[in-house]
């Protein structure tokens, strides 16, 4: 009787201490929202109602047995129901599609008890077991194209700061055991900063803790709530807590919506196995005595035939093969955990990568060099704004951006600028612009030193209005290349008035040729300046350069220059 008696006081005393610690684990009050101008907005996301739910579904949890994780999960749940029509389009799109909803529970089915284990060790919602189906659909091996990879989703930069390492061996964002500590670590960190509310914790997992931060900020200067469905996020963003909501509506109401949900028994699926050192992965799923395919999904973070030389060294391997696991590793002797001529191929493979990436840094630090010698260099010079001519040049193989801008005379900077490259590396067999400018001006420097006017009998030649390259050029019986060359100008420019012009050749030359003259000619009906082209033997590009006006067309009596040759019958 005394033991009786003993038992009774003692359950008591175990059912209080569940009572304490329920309370202790139950969300706070929600937090009032303040709708005064100025006044810092909170919302916890959760009612009243939801908190005595949580409080009720915890203490069930304590006393009852789910056998499957399904049931497990939802008796987790502590979102407060929100009724809102993007909720219930993410829902409608979801019922019709219910094959896709049988292979998301199909691929949850190895990782949901290790998730769940994770969620309520954290104390953290049920909903959020789901959180896999809108990242990645429960697969793995899932890459986004921001770089997102894994179940969970980590981008490189936030998978480090969670302790995720990323090398050539092992990717710890693809990690199943790694990478759900770290979301759900992230999410409780997450939670907290926005005072318990999860939607906004939820939001910021997709865009950012920084940016919600802001959106939060404009909504608050506004005047205007700031819980999670009243701020203005991007299209994505705006979905995804909406989507969550709906697939976990769409579990907790299976039967209600027509949905199968498949039997997953509650019990672990895997166990978490330190082998002690590097391990070839087909010999390791041979001692688990598992298919490869299957033993991948559980270990799908080595990017090789084997885990990492340097750790981790932890498997997942199926609960009912852990112990025969365990048995056949130990009589493996530890020179037969690794080919050796796959390992030494693996190291040289790596080390000939390592090796690339030093020399590409090095490289790249060279470019950074010329590239500051030669805006040192630029700027001791005095600058010329002119146009600058350019040509095409072909990058031939091996050759570099800065190798380039040294054998044309120019620099980096100015290559980018003109080709508009956002880096500076450039392919082989692309096309760049290249300025001519420095070429051509020491051509005609040599040029000119070779052929000064004095020792050749050149003369100089003053320009008039109207002058041309063009008539100039068939005044002297001289290419317009060559008189540019002479007088170091680029022969697609335009000649100024008293300009003054090297020519070479000589009066004899100039005799022997047969002059020009101007003519004045006064438009008439029905001119055009390619019947004038005609019947005066003169160029279009002649034309339009004496007389800018025409662009615009001929009029009837307009008056126009035409500078022709006297030899040509038809003037």
């Amino acid at each position: 009787m005394h033991n009786n008696s003993n038992r009774s006081v003692n359950f008591l005393i175990f059912l209080i201490a569940l009572l304490a610690v329920g309370c202790s684990d139950a969300p706070k009050e929600p937090l009032v929202i303040d709708n005064t101008p100025g006044v810092t907005r909170l919302y916890t996301g959760q009612t009243t109602q939801p908190s005595r739910n949580f409080f009720k579904k915890r203490i069930k949890n304590l006393f009852s047995h789910h056998d499957t994780v399904w049931e497990r999960m939802i008796s987790l749940y502590s979102f407060p129901e929100v009724d809102n029509e993007r909720i219930n389009a993410e829902l409608s799109y979801y019922l019709n599609h219910p094959d896709y909803i049988a292979r998301v529970q199909e691929r949850a089915a190895p990782y949901m008890h290790l998730i769940l284990d994770e969620i309520e060790a954290k104390n953290l919602p049920g909903e959020l077991a789901l959180l896999p189906v809108v990242e990645s659909a429960f697969i793995p091996e899932a890459y986004s194209r921001s770089a997102a990879s894994g179940l969970w989703q980590f981008i490189p930069s936030t998978g480090r700061l969670f302790g995720l390492e990323q090398n050539s061996w092992y990717d710890g964002r693809r990690d199943v055991y790694a990478s759900t500590q770290a979301a759900t670590t992230f999410l409780k960190g997450l939670s907290e900063e926005f005072g318990g509310d999860y939607f906004l914790a939820l939001a910021s997992y997709n865009w950012g803790k920084g940016n919600v931060g802001k959106a939060i900020a404009r909504n608050e200067y506004q005047g205007l709530p700031t819980d999670y469905w009243s701020l203005n996020l991007p299209k994505e963003t705006e979905d995804y807590v909406p989507r969550l909501l709906a697939i976990a509506k769409l579990f907790a109401n299976a039967e209600q919506y027509g949905i199968r949900l498949q039997n997953i028994p509650n019990k672990p699926y895997c166990e978490v196995v330190n082998v002690g050192s590097q391990l070839d992965i087909d010999k390791a799923a041979e001692l688990a005595q598992t298919p490869l395919s299957q033993f991948l999904k559980l270990n799908p973070c080595f990017k090789k035939g084997s885990t990492a030389p340097d750790g981790p060294h932890r498997l997942l391997i199926p609960s009912h093969r852990v112990q025969a696991f365990k048995q056949n590793l130990a009589r493996l002797p530890y020179e037969e955990r690794v080919d050796q001529r796959q390992r030494d191929e693996e190291l040289l493979a790596e080390k000939i990568r390592q090796n690339e990436l030093v020399a590409q840094r090095m490289r790249d630090d060279e470019e950074r060099q010329e590239n500051r010698r030669q805006r040192e260099v630029i700027a001791a010079k005095p600058r010329y704004y002119s146009p600058t001519p350019t040509q095409a040049y072909k990058v031939h193989r091996g050759e570099t951006l800065s190798a380039i801008a040294r054998n044309h005379g120019t620099t980096i900077d100015n290559l980018r600028q003109i080709n508009h490259l956002s880096r500076s590396t450039v392919n082989s067999g692309s096309y760049l612009k290249v300025p001519t400018t420095s070429r051509h001006t020491s051509i005609a420097k040599e040029v000119s030193k070779a052929d000064k006017p004095k020792s050749s009998g050149g003369q100089t030649y003053v320009v008039k209005k109207g002058d041309t390259f063009y008539n100039v050029s068939k005044r002297y019986g001289v290419s317009r290349s060559a008189i540019a060359a002479w007088n170091n100008i680029t022969p697609n420019g335009s000649l100024k008035l008293g300009q003054k012009l090297v020519i070479k050749g000589g009066a004899q030359q100039v005799a022997s040729v047969s002059p020009t003259r101007l003519i004045r000619y006064t438009v008439k009906p029905g001119d055009s300046l390619m019947q004038l082209s005609r019947k005066f033997g003169v160029s279009l590009n002649d034309l339009r350069k004496s007389n800018p006006a025409v662009s615009k067309g001929l009029r009837p009596g307009q008056s126009i220059k035409i500078l022709v040759d006297n030899s040509n019958r038809a003037t």
